[in-house]
């Protein structure tokens, strides 16, 4: 009904059971600063209902993306440029940095701390992909990031046995000469 859509304590519990919950609200409460911080702090997945006006509020964003760094896929463009806010996704979930900025995706303090929380190499700038420390952090984290890294690393021995001690199967990868390489 429209009154528990309305209800604080009602949506509240909701959201502490699923932050999706607050889709279904009344537009009042997603536009309610105070509430959706409370929301966000349970679960970070309901900042993608919070009105579009919270969504370039920085400190609710950096709440919702500390606890699901996938939340900064609903940020303002404003905040998607924000190195602090940016880090604190990544540092959640690598996967955040692809809602980051492009500037951002080529940061490399930004790329590397994504890279330590896993799927990231993919969204990273060319620059990035080609940066050594770079890619052997993120082959150390999740070996099938060796798909996204520069070709010429499928042939650097260094980086293509830190990938095989994480996931022997990523041995397809590497170039011929080191999958033959005895």
């Amino acid at each position: 009904s429209d009154t528990l859509k309305a209800d604080r304590e009602v949506v509240l519990e909701a959201v502490r059971n699923d932050g999706r919950a607050l889709k279904f609200a009344d537009d009042i409460l997603k536009a309610d600063r105070e509430f959706v911080l409370e929301a966000v702090k349970f679960d970070g997945r309901a900042f993608e209902y919070a009105s579009d006006t919270l969504k370039a509020d920085r400190e609710l964003v950096l709440e919702a993306v500390k606890n699901k760094g996938f939340a900064l896929e609903s940020a303002s463009d404003t905040l998607k440029a924000d190195r602090e806010v940016v880090l604190e996704a990544v540092k959640n979930k690598g996967f955040a940095l692809q809602y980051a900025s492009d500037t951002l995706k080529a940061d490399r303090e930004v790329v590397l701390e994504a890279v330590k929380n896993g799927g990231a190499l993919e969204s990273a700038s060319d620059t990035l992909k080609a940066d050594r420390e770079v890619v052997l952090e993120a082959v150390r984290n999740d070996a099938w990031e060796l798909k996204y890294a520069d070709a010429s690393f499928t042939a650097d021995r260094e980086v293509v046995l830190a990938a095989v001690k994480q996931n022997p199967c990523i041995l397809e990868l590497a170039s011929e000469e080191l999958q033959n390489d005895p």
